[in-house]
């Protein structure tokens, strides 16, 4: 068998769902932390093949079938390992990659970097207590982290002078600059990180593989990440995955924060689910790999410009993971606050009203909408329509998109077109009976093509569409016939009341030419002979 690059393996695993991948061929229920269903490699009628997102594998309790996504693949497609990798890595959206098989010395390298990594995060937590690392225990004390919560993400100091680059000399130099630790100036290694306090990043297994440092003496930028190595890309890694995963399962969802203080205090105060990107925005690998534990997410940013404009982007980012039993909600802190002084401030209740006050995703992206177009006027409509279009083509599963399309028709009719005063065709519009009235409600709440259609005639005829109406049991083609001859008969009676005012207005001394009084009578024997023609049309 070819044998790939792990990481070719192991990016197809983070960025495909294995309940997304098993789901297209076996209906799956969710119970408990695992999924079920009807085994695809023998005969049952009771579901006894189990599923686990987490652990990456499958089992069957009744054939004893068992594998992760790739053999899923292989079994089920009657195909060999590459055509499988092939097909995932479609699904997924990356290139295969050449075949390649580590050697021992490849291996080797990367043993090391994980061994340099964990020996530079102890050496940053022991200087951390010392007097050279003063300043940034008191700046993360001053931020509310207790002794405890310093231990447990193992928080450090990277001293002003070369602590990594003069240490670890017996490191062969190479493997030490590809861990971004140190860099090469013009009088041998120096550490990239000097007079930092130190956030260490983990992998999800919980190994050290990169450091983000934040600036003591207010110089910019506040942050800086290690550069991107073989073990960390910052694209693909979230801030506080590794401790999160379990809450995660447990709570159904996951919640986005900006930093890693908001995510760590965040973790700390009950809110065990939370992550949060490195000093980036948002990117799909992020999205894949939180989609992947659990469908379930609440983005909460700053609620100010530029946390809207983050959410936006996150919306945009995360419409072709979502699923119908996805819930994708978006929380904002105002007051010029983020989660980290809300927790200090008001406490896990403040924090649980924030969340709780979270929009849905559909609410979301109409509020956002309404508030980047100028939907008062038909060019921001259309505008905005086109945008909502193209947002909605993300959605990979098409009953689940025609249903957002569905809502936001609706939407668009009862709040921005059958709110409007139209003067439609610039006459009156007489009262509508109660006959007619109940059935254009019953139409409008059946039909809701027709309902965007006819949008303009519709709100103006000042009927409340939100009551009930008895089902008549009409066909689309029925409805709108009788949609047609309604908007006929409104323009006949407007008619009729003119072409009266003006003869009654000649008798009275107002002029109104011969010319003006036959041009509404042929209308009017325009309009009857089309209301006679709709008659016969089936």
């Amino acid at each position: 068998m070819a044998k790939y690059d792990n990481n070719f393996v192991d990016e197809l695993r983070a960025r495909l769902s294995l309940v997304d991948v098993i789901g297209r061929r076996v209906p799956l229920t969710k119970k408990g932390q695992n999924y079920w269903g009807c085994c695809p490699f023998h005969n049952e009628k009771t579901p006894s093949f189990s599923v686990n997102e987490e652990k990456g594998f499958y089992h069957c309790f009744g054939c004893g079938a068992h594998g992760d996504i790739i053999s899923f693949t292989m079994n089920t497609e009657h195909v060999e390992f590459k055509t499988a990798l092939q097909e995932l890595a479609d699904m997924a959206g990356i290139k295969m990659p050449t075949v390649q098989q580590k050697s021992p010395e490849r291996v080797a390298a990367e043993n090391s970097y994980f061994d340099i990594c964990e020996k530079a995060c102890s050496e940053y937590q022991k200087l951390l207590f010392t007097d050279a690392g003063a300043d940034a225990l008191n700046y993360i004390r001053g931020r509310g982290f207790t002794d405890e919560m310093i231990k447990k993400y193992r928080l450090g100091y990277a001293p002003k002078n070369n602590l990594i680059a003069n240490k670890f000399v017996d490191i062969k130099q190479n493997n030490l600059l590809a861990t971004g630790l140190v860099r090469r100036g013009d009088y041998g290694l120096y550490d990239f990180f000097r007079h930092k306090l130190m956030f260490p990043i983990f992998n999800p297994k919980g190994q050290v593989i990169a450091f983000s440092g934040r600036s003591l003496d207010g110089s910019e930028p506040k942050y800086i990440n290690t550069t991107d190595t073989e073990l960390f890309h910052k694209r693909q890694t979230i801030f506080g995955f590794n401790f999160a995963r379990e809450e995660i399962y447990r709570k159904n969802r996951s919640i986005v924060v900006e930093g890693q203080i908001d995510a760590i205090q965040m973790q700390v105060h009950g809110f065990g689910e939370t992550v949060a990107p490195l000093g980036t925005a948002l990117t799909e690998d992020h999205i894949a790999l939180l989609c992947k534990s659990n469908r379930n997410i609440i983005f909460c940013f700053d609620g100010d410009g530029a946390g809207q404009k983050a959410a936006a982007r996150a919306c945009g980012i995360v419409l072709p993971f979502i699923r119908d039993n996805s819930d994708v909600r978006f929380a904002f802190v105002t007051g010029g606050k983020d989660p980290d002084e809300v927790l200090k401030s008001g406490g896990t209740d403040a924090m649980n009203k924030i969340i709780d006050d979270s929009l849905s995703l559909i609410d979301f992206m109409w509020k956002n909408v309404n508030a980047s177009f100028l939907v008062s006027t038909p060019g921001g409509r259309v505008q905005a329509e086109k945008f909502l279009s193209s947002e909605l083509k993300k959605i990979t599963d098409k009953k689940l998109q025609y249903e957002y399309e569905q809502e936001f028709k609706s939407r668009e009719f009862n709040e921005w077109r059958k709110s409007k005063k139209s003067d439609v065709l610039n006459i009156k519009v007489p009262d509508t009976d109660l006959v007619t009235k109940n059935t254009l409600i019953y139409i409008v709440n059946k039909f809701e093509n027709l309902a965007s259609q006819y949008a303009e005639f519709l709100a103006s005829l000042n009927i409340s569409f939100d009551a009930d109406a008895p089902d008549l049991g009409w066909n689309e083609k029925q409805a709108e016939k009788f949609i047609v001859s309604v908007k006929l008969k409104k323009y006949l009676e407007s008619l009729e009341s003119e072409l009266k005012a003006k003869i009654a207005g000649r008798i009275n001394g107002e002029f109104y030419t011969n010319e003006e009084i036959q041009e509404l009578k042929d209308k009017i024997a325009g309009v009857n002979s089309k209301l006679e023609k709709l008659l016969y049309i089936e």
